[in-house]
């Protein structure tokens, strides 16, 4: 089956990039483990196929998949998120220029710019993106090349106006870059708010699975796309073919495993809000989370990550993560397992000392795909033992 920009989300995500085999007629591809490809004569290659660094099938299956769900016409798969932001920013940045970053971003990106990319004369500045005003004065003075935000942030939940930065950043000539990674395509579609390049940690909720490591970068400028292709190939930070393959069948799922997540979500913030443990509930499904009508706007759901301020501090955050038995105590998110994070110490740790510094009575839970009310009730006997 071929797909098209008329058909629905799932069509796509089950669709795109999977074409049946032709030789057997396999419905699911093969995976393509080869690290080299016969040539007919010299520089006589079979569509395209030289060696597994440069190209690879089940890669590009991915990639196709990966385009298709955000809307894109170009998508790069990488071995980690990381190493996407990585190839970006190496295609993009010269030593002098500038990244203006919101101030609730993912650890690891702060450091990848603030320790790597800062040894190579980039600078790099962090702010609050709701306030408009202060990011207009702020790229006025810095001239910043990258704009680059999470919506919603991790782990404080906060929401940004992508369309309105992103007029802002376009008309100083600013390339804008949105982490999509708790959002999905499913939820937002970033391209079609006006950024120039949607980033993913497809490691979360595109896998699915907890199983298979990964990152991606979708965009639609030809000549960006080509600079972040030689990176993507003379650098090497490429997707292995088993991972790539693990990834596009976790997508094949995203929509009914982000519909259970949304209402998973929902169910945990609503019951937690009230209990005379908990300071805060950032959630942006509950009426009350300051960014509740922007992220209504720009979204389809709320997502599956709820983040909790606990009212006794770091010590009862530190009980409360290691009270949990449904919840298990572990690093990332976005499986279909519920997970709970101690951010000071364990996503966030290298941002202690910072701006981006995440309170110390903070829990991040990645609400799974399990029964609603088995979590909810894991969450408050945690809560109870405080």
């Amino acid at each position: 089956m071929t797909t098209n920009d008329n058909h629905g989300f799932s069509t796509r995500a089950i669709h795109a990039g999977q074409t049946p085999d032709e030789t057997t007629g396999a419905v699911i591809p093969p995976v393509h483990f080869s690290t080299t490809f016969a040539q007919d004569g010299i520089g006589g290659l079979r569509n395209g196929y030289e060696y597994g660094r440069g190209t690879n099938p089940t890669r590009d299956s991915l990639q196709q998949q990966l385009a298709a769900l955000e809307g894109g016409a170009h998508a790069f798969s990488f071995a980690s998120g990381l190493a996407a932001e990585d190839a970006l920013l190496r295609a993009v940045l010269q030593p002098g220029d500038h990244v203006l970053m919101g101030d609730d971003v993912y650890g690891g990106t702060h450091r990848l710019v603030r320790r790597i990319f800062g040894q190579w004369g980039i600078g790099l500045t962090t702010m609050d993106f709701s306030d408009l005003d202060g990011v207009r004065t702020m790229i006025g003075q810095l001239a910043p090349k990258v704009l680059w935000l999470e919506t919603p942030s991790n782990p404080l939940m906060k929401v940004t106006d992508v369309t309105a930065l992103a007029e802002i950043a376009h008309d100083a000539g600013i390339l804008v870059v949105v982490d999509n990674t708790f959002a999905t395509p499913y939820l937002q579609t970033p391209l079609a708010l006006g950024a120039d390049v949607v980033v993913h940690s497809t490691t979360k909720y595109l896998g699915g699975h907890s199983d298979v490591v990964g990152g991606a970068l979708v965009l639609n400028d030809d000549e960006l796309a080509s600079q972040v292709g030689f990176q993507q190939f003379a650098a090497g930070a490429v997707s292995g073919p088993m991972d790539a393959w693990l990834t596009t069948r976790g997508i094949k799922t995203l929509a009914v495993r982000m519909d259970r997540h949304c209402h998973n979500a929902q169910a945990v913030a609503e019951a937690m809000v009230g209990h005379a443990g908990v300071a805060r509930v950032l959630y942006p499904g509950l009426d009350s989370h300051p960014g509740h009508e922007l992220a209504a706007r720009q979204m389809r759901g709320f997502g599956g990550m709820v983040s909790l301020d606990l009212t006794g501090g770091e010590g009862a955050a530190r009980r409360f993560c290691e009270s949990l038995e449904v919840f298990t105590l572990a690093e990332s998110l976005g499986g279909v397992e519920s997970l709970v994070n101690y951010p000071s110490e364990m996503t966030h740790a290298s941002v202690r000392g910072t701006a981006l510094e995440v309170p110390a009575s903070i829990v991040r839970l990645s609400v799974g795909i399990e029964d609603a009310a088995d979590l909810v009730a894991d969450v408050e006997q945690a809560l109870a033992r405080l």
